[in-house]
Protein backbone atom coordinates (compact mmCIF):
# COMPACT_ATOMS: atom_id res chain seq x y z
CA UNK A 1 0.00 0.00 0.00
CA UNK A 2 2.80 2.38 0.99
CA UNK A 3 4.62 1.56 -2.24
CA UNK A 4 1.48 2.36 -4.22
CA UNK A 5 1.11 5.71 -2.44
CA UNK A 6 4.78 6.58 -3.01
CA UNK A 7 4.42 5.61 -6.66
CA UNK A 8 1.29 7.75 -7.00
CA UNK A 9 2.97 10.74 -5.38
CA UNK A 10 5.96 10.33 -7.67
CA UNK A 11 3.72 10.35 -10.73
CA UNK A 12 1.82 13.42 -9.50
CA UNK A 13 5.08 15.28 -8.82
CA UNK A 14 6.45 14.33 -12.24
CA UNK A 15 3.30 15.60 -13.92
CA UNK A 16 3.48 18.78 -11.86
CA UNK A 17 7.12 19.39 -12.81
CA UNK A 18 6.37 18.69 -16.45
CA UNK A 19 3.50 21.18 -16.34
CA UNK A 20 5.75 23.76 -14.70
CA UNK A 21 8.31 23.18 -17.41
CA UNK A 22 5.71 23.67 -20.10
CA UNK A 23 4.38 26.82 -18.46
CA UNK A 24 7.90 28.16 -18.19
CA UNK A 25 8.46 27.66 -21.90
CA UNK A 26 5.11 29.20 -22.74
CA UNK A 27 5.81 32.09 -20.40
CA UNK A 28 9.18 32.65 -22.03
CA UNK A 29 7.61 32.46 -25.47
CA UNK A 30 4.87 34.87 -24.40
CA UNK A 31 7.53 37.24 -23.02
CA UNK A 32 9.40 37.13 -26.30
CA UNK A 33 6.21 38.01 -28.15
CA UNK A 34 5.75 41.08 -25.98
CA UNK A 35 8.97 42.67 -27.24
CA UNK A 36 9.22 44.62 -30.50
CA UNK A 37 12.48 45.48 -32.22
CA UNK A 38 12.67 48.87 -33.93
CA UNK A 39 15.41 49.38 -36.52
CA UNK A 40 16.69 52.90 -37.12
CA UNK A 41 19.71 54.88 -38.31
CA UNK A 42 20.74 56.97 -35.33
CA UNK A 43 22.41 59.79 -37.26
CA UNK A 44 19.32 61.85 -38.01
CA UNK A 45 18.77 64.36 -35.23
CA UNK A 46 16.24 65.26 -33.99
CA UNK A 47 14.48 62.11 -35.27
CA UNK A 48 17.05 59.67 -33.85
CA UNK A 49 20.57 60.33 -32.61
CA UNK A 50 23.17 59.59 -29.93
CA UNK A 51 24.87 62.23 -27.81
CA UNK A 52 28.13 60.29 -27.54
CA UNK A 53 29.62 62.70 -25.01
CA UNK A 54 26.75 61.87 -22.63
CA UNK A 55 25.77 58.23 -23.28
CA UNK A 56 25.20 55.56 -25.93
CA UNK A 57 21.43 55.91 -25.62
CA UNK A 58 19.52 56.49 -28.85
CA UNK A 59 16.94 59.22 -28.43
CA UNK A 60 14.85 61.60 -30.49
CA UNK A 61 11.37 62.25 -31.88
CA UNK A 62 11.00 58.82 -33.52
CA UNK A 63 12.23 57.10 -30.35
CA UNK A 64 9.74 58.92 -28.12
CA UNK A 65 6.92 58.19 -30.55
CA UNK A 66 7.88 54.51 -30.81
CA UNK A 67 8.05 54.20 -27.02
CA UNK A 68 4.62 55.80 -26.66
CA UNK A 69 2.94 53.54 -29.23
CA UNK A 70 4.57 50.27 -28.13
CA UNK A 71 3.78 51.04 -24.49
CA UNK A 72 0.12 51.67 -25.32
CA UNK A 73 0.04 48.33 -27.15
CA UNK A 74 1.65 46.49 -24.23
CA UNK A 75 5.07 45.82 -25.79
CA UNK A 76 8.62 46.35 -24.59
CA UNK A 77 10.79 48.22 -27.11
CA UNK A 78 14.29 47.31 -28.27
CA UNK A 79 16.12 49.66 -30.65
CA UNK A 80 18.66 48.44 -33.20
CA UNK A 81 20.97 50.90 -34.98
CA UNK A 82 21.80 50.24 -38.67
CA UNK A 83 22.96 52.14 -41.74
CA UNK A 84 19.95 53.75 -43.40
CA UNK A 85 20.41 51.89 -46.70
CA UNK A 86 20.18 48.56 -44.86
CA UNK A 87 16.96 49.22 -42.95
CA UNK A 88 14.47 47.83 -45.49
CA UNK A 89 16.51 44.67 -46.01
CA UNK A 90 16.89 44.31 -42.25
CA UNK A 91 13.12 44.47 -41.89
CA UNK A 92 12.56 41.95 -44.68
CA UNK A 93 15.10 39.51 -43.19
CA UNK A 94 13.42 39.55 -39.78
CA UNK A 95 16.04 41.57 -37.89
CA UNK A 96 13.35 44.02 -36.78
CA UNK A 97 9.58 44.27 -36.39
CA UNK A 98 9.36 47.83 -37.70
CA UNK A 99 11.49 50.74 -38.91
CA UNK A 100 11.33 54.36 -37.76
CA UNK A 101 14.00 56.57 -39.28
CA UNK A 102 12.31 59.62 -40.73
CA UNK A 103 11.55 57.36 -43.70
CA UNK A 104 9.43 58.53 -46.63
CA UNK A 105 6.93 55.96 -48.00
CA UNK A 106 7.95 56.08 -51.66
CA UNK A 107 6.33 53.85 -54.29
CA UNK A 108 9.60 51.94 -54.65
CA UNK A 109 9.77 51.17 -50.94
CA UNK A 110 6.09 50.19 -50.85
CA UNK A 111 6.93 47.28 -53.15
CA UNK A 112 9.00 45.74 -50.35
CA UNK A 113 7.31 46.88 -47.12
CA UNK A 114 4.05 48.30 -45.79
CA UNK A 115 3.81 51.75 -44.23
CA UNK A 116 1.78 53.41 -41.52
CA UNK A 117 0.00 56.71 -42.01
CA UNK A 118 2.25 59.79 -42.26
CA UNK A 119 3.21 61.07 -38.82
CA UNK A 120 5.43 64.04 -39.76
CA UNK A 121 6.02 66.14 -42.89
CA UNK A 122 9.18 68.08 -43.76
CA UNK A 123 10.97 69.43 -46.85
CA UNK A 124 14.28 68.94 -48.63
CA UNK A 125 17.01 71.50 -48.05
CA UNK A 126 20.12 72.32 -50.08
CA UNK A 127 22.93 72.83 -47.54
CA UNK A 128 26.23 74.54 -48.34
CA UNK A 129 28.80 76.89 -46.81
CA UNK A 130 27.92 80.58 -46.55
CA UNK A 131 30.52 81.69 -49.11
CA UNK A 132 29.60 78.99 -51.66
CA UNK A 133 27.40 81.29 -53.74
CA UNK A 134 24.73 78.59 -53.85
CA UNK A 135 21.36 80.24 -53.23
CA UNK A 136 19.11 78.52 -55.79
CA UNK A 137 18.93 75.21 -57.67
CA UNK A 138 20.53 76.64 -60.82
CA UNK A 139 23.68 77.42 -58.79
CA UNK A 140 24.27 73.67 -58.40
CA UNK A 141 25.22 73.28 -62.08
CA UNK A 142 28.48 71.36 -62.31
CA UNK A 143 28.73 71.07 -58.51
CA UNK A 144 29.33 68.00 -56.35
CA UNK A 145 26.25 67.29 -54.25
CA UNK A 146 26.16 64.82 -51.37
CA UNK A 147 23.20 62.67 -50.28
CA UNK A 148 22.62 59.89 -47.78
CA UNK A 149 22.77 56.46 -49.40
CA UNK A 150 19.32 54.95 -49.87
CA UNK A 151 17.49 58.10 -48.78
CA UNK A 152 14.66 59.98 -50.49
CA UNK A 153 17.19 62.79 -50.99
CA UNK A 154 19.25 60.50 -53.20
CA UNK A 155 16.24 60.17 -55.49
CA UNK A 156 15.72 63.93 -55.37
CA UNK A 157 19.32 64.49 -56.48
CA UNK A 158 18.77 62.20 -59.45
CA UNK A 159 15.66 64.22 -60.37
CA UNK A 160 17.64 67.47 -60.16
CA UNK A 161 20.39 65.98 -62.30
CA UNK A 162 17.91 65.48 -65.14
CA UNK A 163 17.41 69.25 -65.31
CA UNK A 164 20.68 70.61 -63.93
CA UNK A 165 23.89 68.57 -64.41
CA UNK A 166 25.46 67.80 -61.03
CA UNK A 167 27.88 65.21 -59.68
CA UNK A 168 26.13 63.08 -57.05
CA UNK A 169 28.10 61.48 -54.20
CA UNK A 170 26.54 59.37 -51.44
CA UNK A 171 27.57 58.55 -47.88
CA UNK A 172 26.07 56.29 -45.21
CA UNK A 173 25.59 58.93 -42.51
CA UNK A 174 24.43 62.56 -42.33
CA UNK A 175 27.49 63.69 -40.29
CA UNK A 176 29.65 62.41 -43.16
CA UNK A 177 27.84 64.76 -45.57
CA UNK A 178 28.41 67.73 -43.26
CA UNK A 179 32.09 66.86 -42.89
CA UNK A 180 32.54 66.57 -46.66
CA UNK A 181 31.04 70.06 -47.13
CA UNK A 182 33.32 71.51 -44.47
CA UNK A 183 36.39 69.83 -45.99
CA UNK A 184 35.53 71.18 -49.44
CA UNK A 185 34.96 67.80 -51.09
CA UNK A 186 31.23 68.52 -51.51
CA UNK A 187 29.86 71.83 -52.72
CA UNK A 188 26.48 71.08 -51.16
CA UNK A 189 24.28 68.32 -49.77
CA UNK A 190 20.55 67.58 -49.80
CA UNK A 191 19.23 66.99 -46.27
CA UNK A 192 15.76 67.09 -44.71
CA UNK A 193 15.16 70.64 -43.48
CA UNK A 194 14.39 69.70 -39.88
CA UNK A 195 17.66 67.78 -39.64
CA UNK A 196 19.64 70.49 -41.43
CA UNK A 197 18.41 73.17 -39.01
CA UNK A 198 19.88 71.14 -36.16
CA UNK A 199 23.30 71.42 -37.78
CA UNK A 200 22.91 75.15 -38.43
CA UNK A 201 22.74 75.69 -34.67
CA UNK A 202 26.19 74.13 -34.29
CA UNK A 203 27.85 74.89 -37.64
CA UNK A 204 27.62 78.65 -38.11
CA UNK A 205 29.30 78.53 -41.54
CA UNK A 206 26.48 76.47 -43.04
CA UNK A 207 23.34 77.83 -44.73
CA UNK A 208 20.52 76.34 -46.76
CA UNK A 209 17.32 76.79 -48.71
CA UNK A 210 14.33 74.49 -49.12
CA UNK A 211 13.13 72.98 -52.38
CA UNK A 212 9.68 71.67 -53.26
CA UNK A 213 8.87 67.98 -53.42
CA UNK A 214 6.19 65.75 -54.88
CA UNK A 215 3.39 65.94 -52.24
CA UNK A 216 2.63 62.27 -52.92
CA UNK A 217 6.12 61.36 -51.71
CA UNK A 218 6.43 63.62 -48.69
CA UNK A 219 6.49 62.96 -44.98
CA UNK A 220 7.72 60.27 -42.61
CA UNK A 221 5.98 56.97 -41.90
CA UNK A 222 6.66 53.72 -40.03
CA UNK A 223 7.72 50.73 -42.14
CA UNK A 224 6.54 47.17 -41.43
CA UNK A 225 7.04 43.77 -43.10
CA UNK A 226 4.43 43.07 -45.77
CA UNK A 227 1.03 42.12 -44.29
CA UNK A 228 2.13 42.73 -40.69
CA UNK A 229 -0.79 43.03 -38.26
CA UNK A 230 1.20 45.75 -36.50
CA UNK A 231 0.44 48.25 -39.27
CA UNK A 232 -3.22 48.58 -38.33
CA UNK A 233 -2.46 48.56 -34.59
CA UNK A 234 0.11 51.36 -34.93
CA UNK A 235 -2.23 53.39 -37.18
CA UNK A 236 -4.98 53.24 -34.56
CA UNK A 237 -2.61 54.56 -31.88
CA UNK A 238 -1.24 57.24 -34.22
CA UNK A 239 -4.78 58.43 -34.92
CA UNK A 240 -5.54 58.62 -31.19
CA UNK A 241 -2.31 60.56 -30.54
CA UNK A 242 -3.13 63.01 -33.34
CA UNK A 243 -6.64 63.55 -31.98
CA UNK A 244 -5.72 63.93 -28.30
CA UNK A 245 -2.70 66.18 -28.92
CA UNK A 246 0.00 63.75 -27.76
CA UNK A 247 1.70 63.71 -31.16
CA UNK A 248 1.75 67.50 -31.34
CA UNK A 249 3.39 67.67 -27.92
CA UNK A 250 6.24 65.51 -29.22
CA UNK A 251 6.52 67.70 -32.33
CA UNK A 252 6.85 70.79 -30.16
CA UNK A 253 9.35 69.04 -27.87
CA UNK A 254 11.70 68.03 -30.68
CA UNK A 255 11.04 70.56 -33.44
CA UNK A 256 9.70 73.54 -31.56
CA UNK A 257 6.80 74.17 -33.91
CA UNK A 258 3.92 72.85 -35.97
CA UNK A 259 4.29 69.72 -38.10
Amino acid sequence: MKKAIVLLLTIVMAIGLAACGTNGKESKKSSEKKKLVMATSADYAPFEFVETEKSDEIKGFDVDLAKAITSKLGYKLEIKDMDFNGLIQGLKSGQADFVMAGMTPTEKRKKNVDFSDIYYTAQHMIVSEKDSGITKLEDLKGKTVGVQLGSIQEGKANDINKQIPIKIENRNRIPDLIQEIKSGRFDAAIIEDTVAKGYFAKEKDLVGFTISDDPKEAGSAIAFPKNSDLTEKFNKELKKMKENGELQKLVVKWFGGES
